[in-house]
């Protein structure tokens, strides 16, 4: 069996096909750069993350365009094509190698949400105990920064209601913690 590293090139078909691009036959080297395109796409898929195949499949095929006037067409493609993607993948592993990084802290990404779940749950709990045109009104206006006016739209009220409803709600919600406060 052939060394798997190496592509088939059915029988010498890139082999001419590069031949026939340095003669100067356009078509001939469109047609053997696309046939290149899912080998290398095989080649980098074992070798590299996805993200970075991609670009080094157009990394190869512009050092072949750029070094083309170097392949012997006396001698096998592949071979040569190997040794380009090859070169390439250690270049861009080399390269990985002084690119930046910063150790993570142990706690990365799990700030605590006690707090605001808790507080959440509590304004949920109070806000339960109004009527709900109040504890609506309320959240969109005093929490999530709605105008009067677009709260009005949005819940059918009059600009009045709206007013009304947010007085009375926070008037009882006043109360409320008032009780419990009295309670502790």
């Amino acid at each position: 069996m052939a060394n798997a590293t190496l592509p088939d090139t059915s029988a010498g078909h890139w082999d001419r096909l590069m031949a026939a691009a340095l003669a100067g036959d356009a078509h001939a080297y469109r047609s053997l750069l696309v046939e290149l395109v899912p080998w290398l796409r095989r080649y980098y898929r074992r070798r590299v993350p996805p993200m970075m195949a991609e670009d080094l499949v157009q990394d190869v095929l512009l050092a072949i365009h750029e070094k083309r006037h170097t392949y012997d067409p006396s001698r096998p493609f592949g071979p040569w094509l190997a040794a380009i993607a090859r070169h390439k993948w250690i270049d861009r592993i080399r390269s990985m190698k002084w690119q930046s990084t910063e150790p993570l802290d142990e706690n990365f990404g799990t700030p605590d949400h006690e707090n605001s779940v808790v507080a959440e749950t509590t304004l949920t709990q109070m806000l339960g105990r109004l009527r709900p045109a109040q504890a609506q009104v309320i959240r969109m206006v005093k929490i999530e920064g709605y105008s009067l006016e677009d709260a009005s739209r949005a819940t059918g009220q009059s600009v009045a209601l709206v007013k009304v409803n947010i007085h009375r709600g926070l008037k009882r919600l006043a109360s409320a913690v008032q009780r419990v406060s009295d309670e502790d």
